[in-house]
């Protein structure tokens, strides 16, 4: 192989000279250029984006994929340049195992029809999971990591460049003040007239030859500090139109938080409906919740079958789960208890699945209570002249 020794004997020149000057500046021996407020500022705020940009990355990255066992192997296919493999979500998994779990134990039980309802439920928001997981690795994970590994790079490269330039430019500066300052001692030794009736007037001679010899190092310190100062310059102007452009960066990251929030609110919204229709499926099946219950054991008197009838609590819940053949519980005759009822707010609408219950509206104020016998999941609500069953958890009572 062709060396280039001249021009590898002037890096290695150069590289000393830096390491000198930053050695020096660290032990207080020399002095360093200081760049301007503003500039420092730029830098500032731009190694601030930096480190909060990464924190943000790799908390997102956990938050969409909590195994990090399942990130480590992401990444290794990213740098492998290979597809990522699908991955079975945990409420797909879930849903499988139910469906399995339903199918074993009985699909006909009332046990075994919820699990497949829960199945398919569970498989719903899987499938909106993976949705949102795609969409925000795309709208938002993808611009930060090219952040990181684009831009940044750039400006860590042209960063490292100014330093470089600095360095120079201030071996340069100490350069001439030495040249000066040998310069100044070796005119003032050769103003002294000699006596030519020595024998020996080589001193002045030689003062006079070391007086030349530094005014040229002078002339040469001089252009280097012209040539340094000027590319410093130009490398610290990249550096800082670099540096502003942080503030794109900014615009653009607020823009993918937006479609990250937005990405989210929808996943969430999926959520919520595909748990309110299991809910509401939950709720038609008789013997939901129940199913295990023991009967109650019927009264011990002699009371005839009417009296014992009337004397036995009706409400919305027990006319819902009562066998088929029993009369259906008529609302308008359910009267509430004298003591009991409340206020409550309304959380979130609820669209009533049959006449037995009460849609609901957001924020309005409605009468509730319970009577004897009922479903603690589940209260009488009233407004006006409506009244029906409503679920608790969609209430918060009040006094």
């Amino acid at each position: 192989m062709d060396f280039n020794m001249k021009k590898l004997a002037s890096d290695a020149g150069i590289f000393f000279t830096r390491a000198v000057q930053f050695t020096e500046e660290k032990f207080g021996q020399a002095e360093k250029t200081e760049l301007d407020a503003h500039f420092e500022n730029l830098l500032t705020r731009a190694d601030s984006t930096k480190n909060w940009t990464e924190k943000i990355l790799r908390q997102t990255e956990v938050l969409l994929q909590p195994n990090p066992s399942a990130r480590v192997e992401e990444f290794l296919y990213e740098k492998l340049d290979r597809k990522v493999p699908s991955r079975v979500t945990n409420g797909e998994l879930l849903a499988q195992y139910m469906a399995e779990a339903a199918s074993e134990l009985g699909p006909t039980t009332p046990y075994g029809k919820t699990l497949i309802k829960v199945a398919e439920a569970e498989k719903r928001l899987g499938a909106a999971e993976r949705d949102f997981i795609h969409t925000a690795s795309i709208n938002f994970l993808t611009p930060l990591r090219n952040f990181l590994e684009g831009d940044w790079k750039t400006i860590s490269k042209e960063r490292r460049l100014l330093q470089n330039r600095r360095l120079d430019l201030d071996a340069c500066k100490a350069r001439l003040k030495k040249a000066k300052a040998a310069e100044a001692k070796a005119t003032c030794e050769g103003d002294t007239v000699p006596d030519f009736q020595e024998t020996r007037p080589r001193n002045y001679i030689l003062s006079a030859s070391a007086s030349a010899l530094w005014n040229d190092e002078v002339d040469k310190a001089e252009q280097e500090l012209r040539v340094a100062q000027t590319e410093f310059d130009r490398q610290a102007e990249v550096t800082r139109l670099l540096l502003e452009g942080i503030s794109s960066t900014h615009v653009n990251h607020l823009r993918c938080l937006h479609e990250f929030v937005e990405s989210q609110t929808t996943y969430y919204a999926q959520c919520y409906r595909h748990m309110l229709d299991l809910q509401k499926q939950l709720g038609r099946f008789p013997g939901t919740f129940v199913g295990t219950a023991e009967p109650a054991s019927p009264p011990l008197s002699s009371t005839s079958p009417t009296t014992a009838a009337a004397t036995m609590p009706v409400g919305p819940s027990a006319a819902g789960l009562a066998p088929p053949g029993e009369a259906a519980l008529h609302l308008e005759e359910v009267t509430p208890p004298a003591s009991g009822t409340r206020k409550a707010r309304v959380l979130y609408d609820y669209e009533a699945a049959d006449s037995s219950e009460l849609a609901l509206l957001a924020d309005e104020l409605i009468t509730v209570y319970s009577l004897p016998g009922m479903d603690p999941d589940w209260l009488i609500g009233e407004r006006g002249n409506k009244k029906g069953k409503v679920p608790v958890t969609y209430l918060e009572l009040l006094s």
